[in-house]
């Protein structure tokens, strides 16, 4: 049985095993250690019989902290399942806990993402099933030059919200 717990610091080199399998942004160890340790109640991980097959690295944005009308936003930086634990709902469940952490704990209005715009499997679970708008379009945000689909999600007083507390 999958279980979901909060991410570790020993959890690491299990989520950078799942992120090169799956994804083609690869991450050095330091920028996981960096946003576990900024935000460690945002971080999750899909366990398996003490193997990580799913995970997902949030963080809070604080670009614009200083601005007083501004709300505190979530920011998921990678989310990752291992191709035969997919379709299993973990994906939905890394995103729901993170979000009820990032609105419970730090207060969180909403959460963003990027996702590729070829992507069509995570921009269908992100629209879909998490309530996720399109925000805009970033031109050549990826390495390889692909655009990415900048996507939002309202955490209170919403359809979004309610689903992030199921």
């Amino acid at each position: 049985m999958v279980n979901i717990r909060v991410a570790r610091v020993e959890d690491l080199p299990g989520m950078q095993a799942c992120n090169l399998h799956n994804l083609p942004e690869n991450y050095t160890m330091k920028y996981y250690l960096f946003y576990l340790l900024s935000c460690p109640q945002l971080s999750y991980v899909a366990e398996d019989e003490g193997r990580i097959v799913g995970y997902i690295l949030a963080r809070m944005d604080d670009d614009d902290k200083d601005k007083a009308d501004k709300e505190a936003m979530g920011h998921v930086v990678s989310l990752s399942v291992m191709r035969t634990y997919r379709r299993l709902g973990l994906a939905k469940r890394l995103m729901i806990q993170s979000q009820e952490a990032m609105a419970g704990v730090h207060g969180a209005a909403s959460v963003m993402l990027h996702v590729r715009k070829s992507n069509r499997a995570a921009f269908s679970l992100y629209k879909d099933n998490l309530g996720f708008t399109v925000h805009d379009v970033e031109k050549g945000y990826y390495g390889d030059g692909e655009d990415a689909y900048v996507m939002r999600c309202s955490l209170k007083g919403s359809d979004a919200s309610a689903a992030a507390v199921v």
